[in-house]
């Protein structure tokens, strides 16, 4: 079996209502996600997502996306795309990082190893079944009162686990929202506090030490030290986000002590080859995780939802479904019930997106 084909699309993809982190600075109205079919000699085909969270998040947008398959697309044609690693050691001499870009080519040759097997990724990658792992809410930068009011909509909804955006400048303004909202919860309902990289190590000591809140605290710093710095000296867990892009990242976190958890995010890290071989590295150190994708449609929060699936439960923590933001989602399925939700049974990821909603394709690889 041959790569023969390499089709890529280009989706505008509008959030529902603006989403601002990172304390404010960080606002997004839209995403622009790029969908990827790999053909094959065999008859399989399989689908792949890469769709960074706007351009400001991350050091990764969806035009660089579509400029990098001018590269990596020809570089597969003639690869068997079950031989995942041979692919991921192709892509990595045709172009050194760029793992947001490579992330949809390794996710389309994984769904086409499962199609072949007959086998849902879930599998592939280890489970024994299609597991429901619970959702958590997101809840968008805003004043005190309209970020309750938030939780209180998620809560209807299903939602016992919320994640905050909160990275204020102002300490005491800080520690007064995480009281209120720590207050509005309800008994069996779990927050994190989700800072995306805002304080610098001064704010995030003197705030955290401030509240006597005990739960997660998500990417308090820009960079790995900095978290170091705040895990050594602050009372509360810490996740790790955005400062991992790949696994020598992950490794020199847990060297130096940075956090008790991470963020695995499959289209960050450079698809579900690397998120595997992360998961299993945070297996053996004893880290929790939360394993989902940076955004997108369902396409992606299914290929993320597998990995979960197939991990340790005693690991797992809620992952977020990115396509609940969107306005319209263009690639339908993954919807939660009763604050979780499950990937696929069928084989490969399990969904397949009808190519007509996307228009013309910005460029074929054969």
């Amino acid at each position: 079996m041959r790569i023969t084909k390499i089709t890529v699309w280009q989706k505008e993809m509008p959030l529902a209502q603006p989403y601002r982190l990172s304390g404010g600075r960080l606002a997004f109205e839209k995403l622009d996600g790029v969908f990827v079919r790999i053909e094959t000699g065999g008859g399989l085909c399989g689908w792949g997502e890469g769709c960074p969270w706007g351009h400001t998040y991350l050091p990764a947008h969806g035009a660089g996306i579509t400029a990098a398959m001018k590269i990596l697309a020809p570089a597969l044609i003639g690869k068997d795309p079950r031989a995942l690693d041979s692919i991921n050691r192709t892509m990595d001499a045709a172009l050194p990082g760029h793992g947001y870009a490579k992330s949809p080519l390794d996710m389309a040759c994984w769904d086409i190893l499962g199609l072949a097997a007959g086998m849902p990724l879930w599998q592939l990658l280890g489970g024994e079944s299609a597991r429901p792992v619970p959702v958590n809410s997101s809840i968008a930068t805003a004043a005190p009162e309209q970020m309750i009011a938030d939780i209180k909509k998620a809560r209807r909804a299903g939602y016992r686990t919320h994640s905050a955006k909160i990275g204020g400048a102002d300490a005491a303004a800080e520690i007064r929202r995480i009281a209120a909202i720590t207050a509005a919860l309800e008994e069996d309902e779990n927050i994190t506090f989700d800072i995306n990289r805002a304080w610098t190590p001064a704010a995030a000591v003197q705030t955290l030490n401030g509240t006597g809140f005990r739960g997660w605290i998500e990417q308090p710093c820009e960079t790995i030290e900095q978290c170091a710095h705040v895990a050594a000296r602050a009372p509360q867990p810490v996740m790790l986000d955005e400062c991992l892009h790949n696994f020598s990242d992950h490794l020199r976190a847990w060297q130096m002590r940075a956090g008790e958890g991470i963020k695995l995010k499959p289209n960050r890290v450079g698809g579900l080859t690397r998120a595997r071989q992360i998961r299993d590295f945070a297996l053996a150190v004893g880290w929790k995780m939360h394993i989902e994708d940076t955004g997108g449609s369902a396409l992606a929060d299914a290929a993320a939802f597998h990995l979960a699936a197939s991990t340790p439960p005693e690991f797992v923590l809620p992952g977020w479904l990115a396509h609940a933001h969107l306005k319209e989602n263009p690639v339908p399925g993954m919807n939660p019930k009763n604050g979780a939700a499950a990937p696929p049974n069928a084989p490969g990821i399990g969904i397949v997106p009808d190519e007509k909603i996307f228009g013309a394709p910005e460029a074929v690889y054969s």
